[in-house]
C-alpha cells in the first residue's frame, strides 16, 4: 500500500469538503454525503494517484458500482464525481476532466406520496392537553403551512418567527434565506406554544431553538419522526407517509387551489423549477383518478 498515493486522494477530498462548506455554504449533511461517496472512490483506487486517473479508469469504477448499487445510488455517485472534478479544475489540480464524457443516467422518479386535505385535517386535529401536545400541534401546523424540510424545522430559532407579521425566516440548503408567510392556524398554534408552553420544556440550560424535546434540547430529526409516527397512528391515518409528506402535501394542495409553479418554487426553496414540476404530475394523476371514479365512461 502506498500511503502517499492514498493521502493524495484524501487531501483533495478534504479541500473539496472545505470548499463546499465555506464557499458553497452547503449543509453538513450534504457535505457528509459527498464525503461518503468520495471515500469509496479513494479506497477503490488505492495505490493510484488521483491526478493520473483517466476517463477509462472512471468508467471501470462506475461499472463496478453498477454491480453493487442501485441505479439511484450510482447516479448520485456520478453526480458527486462530476462536482468533485469541477472543483479539481477550479483548483488547477487537474487540467482535464475525465468525467466529461460520462453520461448521467436518467432515473425514473416515483411520484411522492401526499395526504388528502381531509387526511391533513385529521392529522392536525390533535387533543391538546400539555406542553408536548401544544408543541406537536405547532410543529405540524408550521410544516403544513410553510412546506418546511424537517432539517429546516428543527433548526428554527425563536427569533425566526414573527407572529405580528405571520412570517417565518428559513435558512435552507446552502444557507439560502427565504421568508415564508404563515396561515392563521399555524400563527395561532405558534402563539399558544410560545406564550404559554415552551418555557415548560426548558430545563437547566436556556436555548433559543424553537422546538425542544423532553430533555430541553433541540428537537432532532429522529425525535420528530417518532412523534409524527405516533400522532399518525393515534389519529387513524392509514396512508403510509414520512415527515417529507407534509412538504409534498403543502405544494400539491397549493397547486390544486391555483398557485403557480414559480410561487411554489420560491416557497419550497427549490433552486431549479424542474424540482417543483413533479407536483404537476401528482395533480394530473389525481385528476385522472377523479375522472375514472366519477365519469360514467371513465373506466
Amino acid at each position: 500500500m502506498s500511503t502517499y498515493k492514498i493521502s493524495d486522494f484524501f487531501v483533495k477530498i478534504n479541500d473539496f469538503k472545505n470548499y463546499l462548506l465555506l464557499e458553497k455554504k452547503y449543509s453538513i449533511n450534504t457535505v457528509n454525503s459527498y464525503n461518503r461517496d468520495l471515500s469509496k472512490f479513494a479506497q477503490y483506487f488505492e495505490g493510484k494517484k488521483l491526478k493520473n486517473l483517466t476517463g477509462q479508469d472512471l468508467k471501470l469504477y462506475i461499472q463496478n458500482l453498477n454491480k453493487i448499487m442501485s441505479a439511484k445510488s450510482v447516479a448520485r455517485n456520478i453526480s458527486t464525481l462530476k462536482s468533485f472534478y469541477k472543483f479539481l479544475l477550479i483548483d488547477k489540480y487537474v487540467t482535464k476532466n475525465p468525467m466529461i464524457n460520462i453520461i448521467q443516467p436518467k432515473i425514473s422518479k416515483d411520484l411522492p406520496k401526499v395526504l388528502s386535505e381531509k387526511e391533513v385535517d385529521q392529522l392536525l386535529n390533535l387533543k391538546l392537553t400539555d406542553a408536548y401536545s401544544y408543541r406537536n400541534k405547532a410543529m405540524l401546523e408550521l410544516m403544513y403551512s410553510s412546506g418546511l424540510r424537517v432539517s429546516e424545522l428543527i433548526a428554527l430559532k425563536v427569533t425566526d418567527i414573527d407572529l405580528s407579521m405571520s412570517l417565518v425566516r428559513i435558512f435552507g440548503k446552502g444557507s439560502k434565506e427565504r421568508i415564508i408567510p404563515l396561515g392563521q392556524p399555524a400563527t395561532e398554534a405558534l402563539f399558544e406554544y410560545l406564550t404559554f408552553y415552551r418555557h415548560a420544556l426548558i430545563k437547566k440550560i436556556k436555548t433559543n431553538y424553537l422546538f425542544l424535546n423532553s430533555r430541553g434540547d433541540k428537537m432532532t430529526r429522529q425525535g420528530f419522526f417518532k412523534i409524527l409516527q405516533k400522532i399518525a397512528q393515534e389519529q387513524g391515518i392509514q396512508t403510509p407517509f414520512s415527515p417529507h409528506t407534509l412538504r409534498h402535501s403543502f405544494a400539491t394542495h397549493l397547486l390544486k387551489h391555483g398557485a403557480d409553479l414559480r410561487s411554489i418554487q420560491e416557497l419550497l426553496g427549490h433552486s431549479d423549477i424542474s424540482s417543483t414540476q413533479i407536483y404537476t404530475h401528482i395533480s394530473n394523476e389525481k385528476l385522472k383518478e377523479n375522472y375514472q371514479e366519477n365519469h360514467p365512461h371513465g373506466k
